[in-house]
């Protein structure tokens, strides 16, 4: 019997020395991912610098997720590493986890294998490692993620990573008053560098004149450089501020500024008595959005019958990027003082990924899903956020869901309606029988369904012979006959078969025409009685198309010749619903009956009489072409106007241009200095506004005015091109009344006067 020998070292000591290794390696592999992951994101952040939020929020949730993968790397449990020595190694035999009990807990047959097991760990361990690793797709990914870096840093925009130094020069135009000596320092380089903001997406970039452009809250760089060095630093005159530039480190004849602008400014640069002409720098605003809907229209009515929905098509633009957008619509439903409204919002940001300058959107109003219901209301608006947060709100579009059981007109207020009987609305019935009908077909036996169909089949005939009544149709004995059957629970009861279509027909043939007497409360038609005189020959002839004609099925009734081919269309409409029903066809009968109600709604129309009420009679006013149409004609306040003499505008003007009229003619102006300054300023605020037409004026001002000062002569500047200027400030004048001139001849003035037609 073999004796045992207790190891004084822990048997799991090679499955935790496996782990450690193993866990190494894989920080390792991790390491060669973040070290890929970092060149990516250093590239994209020294290539676009608009972008350098994003890349600081992608590196930390990075470090985040590299973080919890290295946790679980080294909390691994040792069973876990022994279930992979055991799949690695199949000379192991599946036993690894016994090294990781105690002996005293094994019996001898696992404290044999144990023993083994540590014999042949150290063997593996010799030829390599116990856990090998995979090497090649942790250098792929660091390779493909280096080249990535590398190819976008070699192709970035050249405005993106050249620095201040790097831009081109502006050429400036200085001038000294008075002269210094040739020993003073002076600018001789002007450098400029625009760095938009973040929000707008855009590079940073040179300008390449004085004069130049930027967005809002663009941060600007001014880089001086002095032919010497100099103890008192050069001043940037940005409007009203005179700012000191600061010296670079170690470059003790460059000096440089940097402002974020928020409005057009004009500048100069000022060392000494060196100083430049005037620029302007434009600042252009950040616009809110812009919406434009194409579809709908201000107002919207949804006819019964027609889908519920509306589709809605909008463009939405913006100068540098939309980034959410959405669609509110209040919904009101209710009538009179129960009217409740609710407001629903649908998110329309999906369109805009990526920050879209320009986009367009198609969401579709759906009725039904907003909880609307015939009669109801839905008011809608759409909103647009540009990157900086600006807002922008489009005009309110109504929607109505038309409600066929309730017709208004826009003279009910003023007219008294006494309408027709309404023994016609069960058509909308019928509609919704059919309706639930082709809802329930599928689970419906033939033989049922055939049932069902032609028991609303009856139901249109019963209404189309009541409609018939109008039409001197009175001769059917069957109109509202029971038919034979069982009953259903949504439709009355029905005629068995398509054999009652031919029973009804003979029926209609066959009938007897229906006995009148004299009281009962119609008029009919009489013959004048042999011996009649002629007015009562007239009379009868006067009367004859208002009598019911019981014999002529086309004269009996009191219709107007519009309102009954309405109705004979209405009966041909009910006629091919029934065809259809009573053979089991209710989907192609639908439309037939989609058609017949809304002719019956226009017939209802048609015969409404209005009694005109005393009063006050307001004109009609059609809501469709009226509403939300924004037109105030006769409606604006009264207003009262008074002219007023002009007050006498800008005298430093005027009086500028005084003084530059003495110089012209070369007479001694005291204090011409002061008025031209005085003039300058209004100049200078022109200028702001339209740089291209004031600037050049403005800047030869200073030149003229700075001569003066010095006592220099004047004659090589353009003393017209600031008489126009400032002539260009001044109010147009008013045209004087001239003095008519009348010829003596009257052959002339009549001349004149058809001249002037």
């Amino acid at each position: 019997m073999p004796v045992l020998v207790a190891s004084p070292i822990s048997p799991a000591v090679p499955v935790q020395a496996a782990a450690r290794a193993w866990a190494l390696r894989r920080t390792a592999a991790l390491g060669l991912l973040l070290l890929g992951g970092a060149l990516l994101l250093g590239a994209i952040a020294s290539s676009w610098p608009a972008a350098r939020g994003a890349v600081y929020v992608a590196g930390g949730v990075g470090l985040v997720a590299a973080g919890w993968w290295l946790w679980r790397i080294w909390q691994q449990p040792l069973t876990a590493t022994a279930q992979r020595l055991n799949r690695q190694h199949p000379t192991l035999e599946d036993s690894t986890a016994l090294l990781l009990r105690p002996a005293s807990d094994l019996n001898l047959l696992e404290q044999l294998q144990q023993q083994r097991l540590l014999a042949r760990l150290p063997e593996l361990a010799a030829a390599g490692p116990l856990l090998p690793m995979q090497w090649r797709p942790y250098w792929l990914a660091l390779a493909g993620l280096a080249g990535l870096a590398a190819g976008i840093w070699w192709f970035r925009p050249a405005e993106a990573t050249g620095p201040v130094a790097a831009a081109a020069p502006v050429a400036l135009r200085f001038s000294e008053t008075p002269a210094q000596p040739a020993a003073a320092p002076r600018i001789t380089q002007t450098r400029l560098q625009v760095q938009p903001p973040a929000y707008t997406r855009r590079a940073a970039f040179s300008p390449t004149t004085p004069s130049f452009q930027c967005p809002w809250q663009s941060r600007v760089q001014w880089l001086i450089t002095l032919s010497r060095p100099s103890q008192t630093p050069p001043i940037l005159e940005l409007g009203t501020r005179r700012i000191p530039l600061r010296a670079v480190p170690n470059e003790p004849t460059q000096f440089t500024t940097e402002q974020v602008l928020t409005a057009s400014v004009l500048y100069r640069l000022r060392l000494g008595a060196q100083v430049s002409d005037e620029y302007a720098v434009e600042v252009l605003p950040d616009h809110a959005p812009t919406i434009r809907l194409i579809t709908p229209k201000a107002y919207t009515l949804v006819e019964f019958g027609r889908p519920p929905q509306v589709a809605i098509q909008a463009q939405l633009r913006d100068d540098y990027g939309l980034t959410r957008a959405r669609l509110v619509a209040t919904v009101a439903q209710g009538q009179g003082e129960a009217v409740k409204f609710r407001e629903v919002v649908t998110d329309l940001s999906t369109a805009l990924a990526g920050q879209p300058a320009a986009a367009t959107v198609r969401p579709v109003l759906r009725l039904p899903a907003l909880g609307l219901t015939y009669g109801d209301e839905v008011y809608f608006y759409l909103q647009a956020w540009d990157n900086q947060q600006h807002v922008t709100r489009s005009d309110t579009y109504l929607v109505q869901w038309e409600d066929t059981t309730v017709q208004e007109s826009t003279m009910d207020v003023s007219l008294g309606v006494n309408t027709a009987p309404a023994y016609f609305r069960s058509q909308r019935q019928i509609i919704i029988d059919t309706e639930k009908l082709l809802a329930e077909q599928r689970g419906l036996a033939p033989a049922t369904l055939q049932e069902r169909s032609n028991a609303i089949g009856f139901d249109q005939k019963v209404l189309r012979m009541r409609y018939g009544k109008f039409l001197g149709e009175e001769a059917d004995e069957t109109i509202g006959a029971a038919p034979t059957g069982p009953p259903t629970a949504d439709t009355p009861a029905e005629e068995p078969g398509l054999g009652s279509v031919v029973a009804e027909d003979h029926t209609e043939a066959e009938a007897k025409p229906e006995q009148h007497s004299a009281d009962d409360g119609h008029d009919h038609h009489t013959t004048p009685p042999a011996g009649a005189t002629d007015y009562e020959t007239r009379t009868a002839e006067l009367m004859d198309p208002y009598i019911h004609h019981h014999d002529d099925a086309e004269t009996a009734d009191f219709l107007e010749p519009a309102v009954k081919a309405k109705l004979q269309a209405v009966l041909s409409q009910m006629w091919e619903s029934e065809l259809r029903l009573r053979t089991g066809r209710p989907r192609e009968a639908l439309p037939f009956e989609y058609r017949a109600l809304r002719l019956l709604k226009q017939v209802q129309q048609q015969t409404r009489a209005y009694v005109k009420k005393a009063g006050f009679t307001p004109p009609p006013m059609p809501e469709a072409t009226t509403r939300l149409t924004g037109d105030l004609a006769g409606a604006a306040a009264p207003s009262r106007r008074q002219q007023l003499p002009a007050p006498s505008q800008q005298p430093a003007v005027r009086a500028a241009l005084g003084a530059l009229a003495q110089l012209r003619q070369h007479a001694p102006v005291p204090g011409v200095a002061v008025k031209l300054e005085q003039g300058g300023q209004q100049l200078a605020q022109a200028a702001l506004r339209q740089p291209s037409t004031y600037l050049s004026a403005l800047q030869e001002l200073r030149q003229l005015t700075a001569a003066l000062r010095a006592g220099q002569p004047t004659q090589r500047y353009n003393l017209p091109l600031i008489e126009r200027a400032f002539t260009r400030l001044l109010p147009a004048p008013q045209p004087a009344p001239a003095q008519q001139i009348r010829s003596g001849s009257k052959l002339t003035q009549r001349y004149f006067q058809e001249l002037s037609r």
